[in-house]
């Protein structure tokens, strides 16, 4: 089966390579030219552009970076939407319900199908296979697609509304935003007071206080000080705005997720959008004189 993929960015170039590795035929496009010639190596072929590769698949994938890449690579006139073979696009990015609504009612009128497709796991989950894809659109088409996409991770059908998925992952970036904040804010609060930060996740994770951030991010990432966990401070940021944008158009409470965000968004002054997501914890850490420091030697 020959399989479009655009963008080969963190997320992008692990699920193309999955796809590489199942035997499928992978054209792809970015527009990094060195990480085009690093999947070439791994034998996909390339594209000049976005419609080149709708010319080439009948099913494209796209993992991008923000709402209006994702609707240039889309809509734009050298785009999917002019390709002569693309029968459906499988949309990997977070951009929002709004866009994806978009996208997918210019793209009926030329006879494409739209699937909001956006993944949960990070790269760690990108590079197992393990990713969590909620899925909205067509399910006929969602039938089709199926196999692709079970090959990135587990596939959770949410509807046929376009946008759905996106309102679902938007929910779940609302909640890891939060889990990783609030833990990142609890575990400053302990060092200040003389608790051993390794000691303070292990009692988390005994008890109820445990989450992914204590789980895994901590431990991985933060303990360590190796902040490396694999999102960006920018991508996290940006989904959070987006979250806050879906609650006002819904008219839904959204307190909390203001309070969460003005965190976010501090960080992202402090830390830069290329920071892994991790330093929210050194922003925190700067009003005192205490890191969060889990490494025995030091």
């Amino acid at each position: 089966m020959c399989i479009g993929f655009i963008g080969l960015g963190n997320m992008g170039f692990p699920m193309a390579t999955r796809l590489l590795q199942a035997g499928h035929r992978v054209v792809v496009f970015d527009v990094s030219a060195e990480t085009t010639r690093r999947a070439v190596a791994l034998g996909a072929e390339a594209a000049l552009s976005p419609r080149n590769v709708a010319d080439r698949a009948e099913t494209v994938l796209a993992s991008l970076p923000s709402e209006q890449a994702a609707l240039d690579v889309a809509t734009m006139s050298d785009g999917v939407i002019e390709g002569e073979r693309v029968r459906r696009f499988l949309d990997m990015s977070t951009i929002g319900a709004r866009t994806a609504q978009q996208i997918s009612t210019l793209l009926a009128e030329r006879g494409i199908a739209a699937l909001d497709c956006p993944v949960s796991g990070g790269v760690a989950g990108a590079r197992a296979g393990s990713l969590a894809i909620m899925v909205s659109g067509p399910p006929g088409e969602f039938a089709v697609a199926e196999p692709v996409l079970d090959l990135l991770g587990r596939t959770i059908f949410v509807g046929a509304q376009p946008g759905a998925a996106q309102t679902m992952k938007l929910v779940n970036n609302l909640m890891a935003a939060t889990t990783l904040a609030a833990t990142a804010e609890v575990m400053v609060t302990g060092v200040k007071a003389g608790l051993d930060p390794a000691v303070m996740i292990e009692v988390l994770n005994a008890g109820s206080g445990a989450t992914h951030a204590s789980r895994d991010k901590f431990p991985r990432a933060v303990l360590p000080r190796t902040f490396d966990f694999g999102f960006a401070t920018g991508l996290m940021v940006k989904d959070v705005r987006l979250y806050l944008q879906e609650a006002l158009a819904l008219g839904t409470p959204a307190e909390l997720a203001s309070a969460v965000a003005g965190l976010w968004e501090k960080t992202l002054d402090d830390q830069g959008a290329e920071s892994d997501f991790t330093t929210i914890v050194k922003t925190i850490e700067a009003s005192t004189d205490v890191i969060v420091d889990g490494r025995t030697d030091r």
